[in-house]
């Protein structure tokens, strides 16, 4: 996960050197009701992102022409040239009708490309419109895959906890869980009952070996900094990014629920040097521990221990609640780099005939069918019944909380982050914190001080 999270920071960063290449131009919304002919001016042309399923992306090009009669020309970029490329094609008179673009960051570099989405039919079936890239008064960009994190646990534990009848805490269930004060009230009751429950601690270890320290540094840190840069206003990514310092406003936030996990897990602060989130996730499969910090894309790893014990019925999402205003409201991480948009610069009919075939490609059975079953995408939209979501348990999970009304989910923002050595040391700070050789206030400082030295080199 480490390496994606660093391929996703060069991204976000190329997308940014890109901007003064554009041209200026109109961004007009794609005409819903219009009527767009099957051929000629109508065609769609897509420029796809991902190499790994250019394959499937021909079948879902053939099975639409052959029911709809609309051609689709599929052309993929080579892997890590996607900017290159539709830096290249925007400017051919047969210019891609629908590309990526990575965010906020990659909207900046191509505005003046972006239609104006927000009256599209695909846009109107969002689960999240927060997820969206907005901007000039407008939609430009829909996430058409996303994945998130949050705490995970074993709900077959929890419902034994919450069945003692010597338990200190009112609520009946998990579900209650709705803010970091009825979290640690639970959590530090769990532990004083793990005996009877049958684990070793309540949550996994807190992994803090070399290269393991990538769930503290970066995705519980995202919460922290979100807020912060949410508050100066505009996008938050985009303030992160412009951010020469920061003033870690939520530090204590961090720590409490770091706190929380060092002192009701398996392993002891003083040994967390040595455990890597492999060890983390093997504790979790085999009933050792009850909750543990990760995403969606960890089912496979939990199943695939040997001896594992977590049903898929059983595995559950909670946020990572830190204490902070209003967290009742607060949803899970989740995030993308892949947005889908339409190129405001070609007829109205190719307009017309993109947002019309994204629309098939996410709301008919033919095209949900290769979305959740051969792309495997988490897609992010009201259109999929619970027959067609995704089988894994927590892919399930995060669509779930997407869903869930009065709750937002918090974007991703750790792109921002100036480099990957400020990770490091952020990381390198909390296992001093752990080990007793730091106190707080020194690791919050480290936070600053690496903060503005590395984004000084950026």
């Amino acid at each position: 996960m480490k390496a994606k999270y660093q391929r996703l920071l060069s991204a976000v960063l190329a997308a940014a050197l890109l901007s003064a290449a554009t041209a200026c131009g109109g961004k007009d919304t794609p005409d819903e009701s219009s009527s767009a002919a099957a051929s000629g001016d109508a065609g769609v042309y897509f420029l796809n992102f991902k190499p790994e399923i250019a394959e499937v992306y021909q079948r879902v090009a053939d099975a639409y022409r052959e029911e709809t009669g609309v051609s689709v020309t599929v052309n993929t970029a080579a892997s890590g040239t996607y900017e290159q490329t539709l830096k290249s094609e925007i400017a051919k008179s047969e210019a891609p009708t629908i590309f990526q673009i990575n965010g906020p960051v990659g909207y900046q570099s191509w505005k003046d490309y972006c239609a104006n989405l927000e009256n599209t039919s695909l846009y109107s079936h969002l689960t999240d419109k927060s997820l969206a890239v907005q901007g000039d008064g407008g939609i430009y960009g829909i996430p058409y895959v996303v994945e998130g994190y949050g705490i995970i646990y074993n709900n077959e534990i929890l419902a034994r906890y919450f069945a003692l009848s010597d338990k200190s805490v009112s609520i009946a269930s998990a579900d209650e869980i709705r803010n970091f004060d009825t979290l640690r009230s639970v959590v530090e009751d769990m532990t004083a009952h793990k005996e009877e429950l049958g684990i070793q601690g309540v949550f996994a270890s807190t992994s803090l070996s070399a290269g393991n320290q990538w769930r503290w540094q970066t995705h519980t840190a995202n919460l922290p900094l979100y807020y912060e840069f949410k508050e100066k206003g505009g996008d938050p990514l985009l303030t992160g990014l412009q951010a020469d310092t920061i003033e870690f406003r939520y530090a204590e936030n961090f720590r409490n629920i770091f706190d929380l996990y060092l002192e009701n897990s398996t392993t002891p602060p003083g040994l967390l040097g040595g455990k890597s989130v492999a060890d983390s996730m093997a504790e979790f499969a085999l009933g050792q521990a009850a909750m543990v910090q990760n995403g969606n894309w960890a089912w496979s790893e939990i199943s695939g221990v040997e001896g594992n014990v977590v049903k898929a019925d059983d595995i559950r999402f909670l946020p990572i609640y830190t204490g902070l205003p209003d967290e009742e409201k607060q949803g899970l991480c989740v995030g993308t780099e892949n947005y889908l948009a339409i190129n405001a610069k070609v007829s109205p009919e190719k307009q017309k005939a993109s947002a019309d075939f994204l629309d098939w490609l996410f709301t008919s059975a033919k095209g949900k069918e290769f979305v959740s079953k051969e792309l495997g995408f988490i897609a992010p939209f009201d259109t999929f019944t619970d027959a067609e979501k995704p089988a894994d348990p927590l892919a399930r999970e995060v669509l779930r909380w997407m869903e869930e009304d009065g709750v937002a989910s918090v974007p991703w923002t750790f792109a921002a982050f100036p480099s990957e050595e400020f990770k490091n040391y952020f990381g390198d700070a909390l296992l001093e914190y752990a080990q007793g050789a730091m106190d707080w206030d020194e690791v919050a400082g480290i936070v600053r001080s690496s903060w503005e030295s590395e984004r000084g080199q950026t």
